[in-house]
């Protein structure tokens, strides 16, 4: 249960941190961090909540991840399940208080609220082939430096600065495409509050990044087959 606890508070912190950077900061009037805070943002939540709970849970707080580790051997099927719901209601949580911060200010607008999208929902106006190819992409290298990081080979004590910093990086590529997902679960909480526009393309936040990370967890697991 511990595990599960830990998930649950991480992928509230990755939410309510990277989403609260869009929603909050991002655009704020003569100080706004604009998209590369953004991206920052989303590094550091992982990057701290990495080292806060790394150690109980493995510091997934992705149902992506926790579905690539898994296809590369390195974590057990019989927890699977139990992680993606916790960080599913992890991030619900951190999305709700987000919403209850928000709407605390006169005059606040919903919009996007940070949920990522295809088409006219993309920052970009990306059509949807491009925004699946991306995310695809974006969630196999994310899932290759989190192996790659955490092997038991890699130097010691680093894995959350590359893991943090991969995933800005991948946002300062992706936040024009997809508003950047890679992550189910931070697809999910925020989409809740803004109804059947973000709901409806839901699928391919869910679908792509459970694709990109079961071929690298295929692909590392052919890489360097030794466990963990």
């Amino acid at each position: 249960m511990k595990k599960y606890i830990a998930e649950f508070i991480g992928t509230m912190w990755l939410v309510f941190g990277g989403c609260g950077a869009a929603v909050l900061a991002a655009a704020y009037p003569a100080l706004g961090i604009g998209f590369i805070g953004v991206a920052f943002a989303f590094g550091l939540t992982v990057l701290t909540g990495v080292y806060a709970f790394g150690h109980i849970s493995g510091g997934h707080f992705n149902p992506a991840v926790s579905f690539g580790l898994w296809v590369g051997g390195r974590f057990s099927g019989k927890d699977l399940i139990p992680y993606i719901i916790a960080q599913i209601l992890g991030g619900i949580l951190g999305a709700t208080i987000l919403y209850l911060i928000a709407t605390g200010k006169p005059g606040f607008e919903l919009g996007g609220f940070a949920t990522n999208g295809y088409g006219a929902n993309s920052p970009g106006g990306y059509s949807l082939l491009a925004c699946l190819i991306c995310e695809i992409t974006m969630t196999f290298m994310f899932v290759m430096i989190i192996l790659g990081a955490t092997h038991k080979n890699a130097p010691k004590g680093f894995a959350g600065i590359a893991i943090g910093l991969g995933l800005t990086l991948i946002h300062l590529v992706s936040i024009p495409v997809t508003n950047t997902s890679v992550n189910p679960a931070r697809s999910i909480a925020p989409a809740l509050f803004v109804g059947a526009s973000a709901t409806s393309q839901l699928w391919l936040f869910c679908i792509a990044p459970i694709i990109g990370a079961t071929i690298a967890g295929l692909v590392y697991k052919c890489l360097a087959p030794n466990k963990e």
